[in-house]
């Protein structure tokens, strides 16, 4: 199993909604709050948060529409980085991916990767042709 992150990315992609319209924000909250219920600050941590949310944006979330969901940060420039390698068969693994995102440079991973290789490997990441 991913860790909780990777774990929240999943309860909030197949939340089910009963035909209502909620958010991929609401959905990350509920799943983080559900995971993480006595810790505010990782509910709201932002790496994992703005990966998952610019997934969504880009309509890569299976069953999420793509929205404006995410402001532009390095956390959705990565997310969106580490799809195109996955697609193209290359790093699948949490520190290969972030070495490739990164370009090598130290800087700390913040479970971005573990969102999005959590959806990648449940097969809710839209796949390229």
């Amino acid at each position: 199993m991913a860790n909780k992150y990777g774990e929240a990315a999943l309860i909030a992609a197949r939340m089910d909604t009963y035909g209502k319209s909620i958010t991929p924000a609401a959905r990350w909250e509920q799943a983080t709050a559900k995971l993480y219920p006595t810790s505010p600050s990782a509910q709201r941590k932002g790496g994992p948060r703005f990966a998952f949310l610019s997934l969504c944006e880009a309509g890569l979330v299976k069953g999420i529409p793509a929205g404006q969901y995410a402001p532009s940060n390095k956390a959705k420039a990565y997310a969106l980085r580490a799809v195109a390698l996955l697609n193209a068969g290359q790093h699948k693994t949490v520190s290969t991916l972030w070495a490739e995102v990164t370009d090598g440079e130290d800087i700390a991973h913040n479970s971005q990767m573990d969102v999005v290789l959590a959806l990648w490997k449940n097969d809710l990441i839209v796949r390229s042709a």
